[in-house]
């Protein structure tokens, strides 16, 4: 299926919602595609029988033109109850049925994936603001998480162990936790739904998922597809609820909830951190995927071209908003002076506007509250005596190939050249600003590295294999991914 790119011409079909002109043209191609409105009102919950809600209405928004794609009402604790009580009632179904049979609904639902990959990719342009391969390649990682766990149906853990008593032995085996609480982040809607539920279901587990209000059609989408491949196979839709709310509301609640006995929570650093207080308070268990201030350290024995293409992508992709994006680049003080100016041409020449767009390679931040972090934090950093030497600014009507952009939250990704010791260089921004820091030795870029307190994923461009061995090393980079000559941002399902 080919996809025109969304919204060109800006068909804007009448009534407006708090400011927002609804609007149609191509995206409306898109969302019937997935089962989706654009004129009627989407339902946020499933229970396992029906498609309702009774909360407030969501508007999302496409962050390209600032037009509203679609409407979607969220649950309320209402809602919520009956959606937690579905997972709940079909647990005893879901753990009776043998883990290869569970990993064969598993592999259907990623056959169903592929069908609607190019649809779901262009969805999540149109509503998380990532350009088009990034959409469809977050719509593959779901699809290669489902093959993973299909194959780790057939292999789930267990092993007989030496007893000390006579004519004993010891089992072990492993049985499902019981339903899964899922929240995720507005940033990856649709890849974190998948690695989640794909394990999880072949363990034998049941589950709840709240997504992020702002992408609520891509969350609705992906559940319309789940349920679908559950219904078909006679097996309990309830196996898997949704609930979308607001998080005070919905999240609190499964925060709170002993029947949900594990939550995976993605997003930032402080909520997590009350994630895992309030879920271990209650003796629940807590998956937490948070921030992470990453750094990428360049040393003089580098591929400088390599290097080169594999920073610009990791910090301005995706507009910086990845949990993996590059927020600190470490140069040694030998190729610092070759390497940095080439990034400032290269920042010259980023192609901006509509995802859809084979040529865009920086869209826009998902929402006008992160234009609004992305300027207080380049102010922030040159109050602390950073220099801008690249972007750093919204972007112009003029600076924009079409004039239905203007209304966008498009920024300029900003490099800023900054001590590594600045008190803003520790914290984690969700927003495009590379901070550049000259190091003198690699066991000082090792030591900046190391020195925040966030820890997801790092870099080292070196072809000194004493340096290679070093950076992965117990006494290395502490990070939980740690790459050598390849970006710091993204990850693969293994």
């Amino acid at each position: 299926m080919m996809l025109r790119p969304a919204l060109r011409g800006s068909m804007i079909l009448g009534r407006t919602l708090k400011g927002y002109t609804r609007a149609y043209s191509d995206a409306a191609s898109v969302l019937a595609d997935l089962d989706l409105s654009p004129s009627s009102m989407n339902m946020g919950c499933y229970d396992g029988k029906t498609w309702s809600a009774n909360g407030p209405i969501q508007p999302c928004i496409n962050p390209s033109t600032g037009e509203l794609l679609a409407e979607v009402r969220l649950g309320d604790k209402n809602d919520y109850e009956r959606c937690v009580q579905g997972a709940v009632n079909a647990k005893k179904e879901w753990q009776s049925l043998p883990a290869p049979h569970r990993g064969d609904i598993v592999r259907q639902l990623g056959n169903a994936l592929r069908v609607k990959k190019e649809a779901l990719g262009a969805l999540l342009s149109l509503e998380m603001g990532k350009i088009r391969p990034e959409g469809v390649g977050e719509v593959q990682e779901f699809i290669d998480i489902c093959d993973l766990a299909t194959g780790m149906s057939r292999q789930l853990p267990g092993q007989v162990l030496a007893s000390e008593r006579e004519e004993h032995a010891l089992l072990e085996t492993w049985h499902p936790k019981g339903v899964l609480g899922i929240i995720t982040a507005f940033n990856f809607p649709h890849a974190v739904y998948g690695w989640n539920s794909a394990v999880s279901l072949v363990c034998g587990n049941t589950q709840i998922v709240k997504g992020a209000e702002t992408a609520s059609l891509v969350t609705i989408a992906t559940q319309k597809i789940l349920t679908k491949v559950l219904i078909e196979n006679g097996i309990n839709p309830a196996v898997a609820t949704l609930c979308q709310g607001e998080g005070g509301v919905v999240g609190e609640a499964i925060l709170h909830d002993k029947r949900v006995d594990i939550v995976s929570f993605t997003g930032s650093t402080k909520i997590g951190k009350r994630v895992n207080q309030v879920v271990n308070d209650r003796f629940g268990t807590s998956v937490l995927e948070l921030g992470g201030n990453n750094a990428i350290l360049v040393m003089p024995s580098a591929d400088i071209e390599m290097a080169l293409r594999s920073i610009v992508f990791a910090a301005a992709g995706t507009c910086g908003q990845r949990c993996t994006s590059l927020r600190r680049l470490l140069v040694h003080s030998q190729v610092y002076d070759t390497l940095v100016p080439r990034l400032v041409q290269a920042y010259g020449t980023l192609p901006y506007g509509d995802p859809l767009d084979s040529k865009t390679l920086v869209g826009p931040l998902h929402s006008p509250k992160g234009v609004e972090l992305f300027e207080s934090t380049v102010a922030e950093a040159l109050g602390q005596g950073g220099k801008l030497i690249a972007g750093g600014t919204r972007l112009t009507a003029s600076e924009l190939a079409s004039p239905n952009h203007a209304k966008g939250n498009f920024v300029k990704p900003a490099i800023v050249e900054i001590d590594y010791n600045a008190p803003i260089v520790q914290e984690e921004r969700f927003v495009p600003v590379m901070y550049v820091c000259k190091v003198d030795s690699f066991e000082k870029g090792v030591e900046v590295n190391n020195q925040v307190v966030q820890g997801l994923s790092s870099a080292l461009f070196s072809n000194d294999m004493r340096e290679v061995f070093h950076w992965l090393g117990p006494l290395g980079s502490d990070t939980g991914i740690v790459n050598v000559n390849t970006s710091c941002s993204g990850a693969e399902i293994g």
